[in-house]
């Protein structure tokens, strides 16, 4: 799915090879919040919203596509999600950390935080890979 904020897909094999005995649904929070494909790069900031490199806070943006991914994971008896590293909608172990220098921190994106709240395990992309 060519949702990332650069307008490109960033395809996971282990996580397609998933879809051989589990069904996959492909969302992107921050297109179902209404952000369009490509749009400015945001980070979480230290106070929680979410503000894009230019300033433009996107946060009710974010929150509005965890609030439907959380929906669908409802209606469709989802147990698991398997979010893309990193992401400030679906990063789930770290972030970055608001400065836009790339710099990595503990924590967990606005949809990831959602979905974990609403009793799904939350993993990433990066460790289906590690189970093989």
């Amino acid at each position: 799915m060519a949702c990332n904020h650069q307008g490109n897909a960033s395809p996971s094999a282990a996580v397609m090879a998933l879809g051989d005995g589990t069904r996959l649904i492909a969302i992107c929070p921050e297109t179902m919040g209404g952000l369009p494909t490509p749009r400015p790069a945001a980070e979480v900031q230290s106070d929680g919203r979410v503000v894009t490199a230019e300033g433009a806070d996107v946060s009710d943006a974010y929150r509005r596509g965890a609030v439907a991914a959380v929906a669908l994971a409802r209606s469709t008896g989802a147990r698991r999600a398997v979010l893309k590293s990193r992401s400030p909608s679906c990063g789930c172990h770290e972030i970055y950390d608001g400065s836009f220098t790339r710099t990595r921190v503990a924590g967990e994106g606005v949809t990831a935080a959602a979905l974990r709240a609403a009793g799904l395990e939350v993993v990433s992309e990066e460790d289906v890979a590690k189970r093989g």
